[in-house]
């Protein structure tokens, strides 16, 4: 549904601790031995540890990992080693100007940063899907600051979305809870966020979705 909508990559959401879109890694796998060429398959993942995440990629086949919380420092040098061919993205939770810095550090270690809504600090963290919008300024700053391309995302919708894009202008946007009734994708809302998307912004701006 989400390729047939438009979507350029699909964001395969492995265990959480908390969130909606959670599947097992099997059907991750055979999702990703379907996908057609030229869309790029994302796994969402809240391992903390290389060895843990470098298995998690090699059990599921994607080429793009999304790595939904902080790791240690050489973590990311460490994947990249044992996977060269496969592209690392950061999500960054923007929950104030301190974005900046751990945007500024990590950047140069990774193929592109994810600037989501998150909470890592709660007892039960919260790595993606809540459906809360951030500060896009702070997003701006961060995304004219880095020299990755910057996904945005964190409770983009249709009626949202173009106003993030004007603010943010950003490489892609990704979204979840945005385009899901009870628990699932809704055909109806994933059209109408491509219909916003498709007229939001310059001319030349065409993100990306995840």
């Amino acid at each position: 549904m989400a390729i047939d909508a438009g979507a350029a990559a699909l964001g395969l959401v492995s265990k959480m601790p908390s969130g909606p879109g959670v599947i097992a890694e099997e059907m991750i796998a055979r999702i990703v031995a379907q996908v057609p060429p030229g869309v790029a398959t994302f796994l969402l993942t809240s391992e903390l540890d290389a060895p843990a995440i470098i298995a998690q990629q090699k059990r599921t086949g994607v080429n793009t990992l999304q790595i939904v919380d902080r790791l240690e420092p050489g973590a990311h040098r460490e994947i990249r080693a044992a996977l060269p061919g496969v592209a690392l993205v950061q999500v960054i939770h923007v929950r104030g100007p301190e974005a900046n810095e751990e945007a500024r550090d990590v950047a140069p270690h990774v193929d592109a940063l994810l600037l989501d809504s998150g909470n890592p600090g709660i007892p039960v963290k919260e790595l993606g899907g809540t459906g809360r919008t951030h500060d896009w300024s702070i997003s701006r700053q961060i995304r004219e600051a880095v020299p990755v391309p910057v996904f945005l995302a964190g409770g983009l919708t249709a009626a949202n979305v173009p106003e993030a894009i004007r603010q943010v202008e950003p490489f892609g946007v990704d979204l979840c809870s945005g385009v899901r009734s009870g628990g699932r994708l809704d055909a109806g809302k994933l059209a109408a966020f491509f219909r916003a998307v498709s007229m939001a912004g310059r001319a030349e701006t065409k993100p990306a979705i995840l």
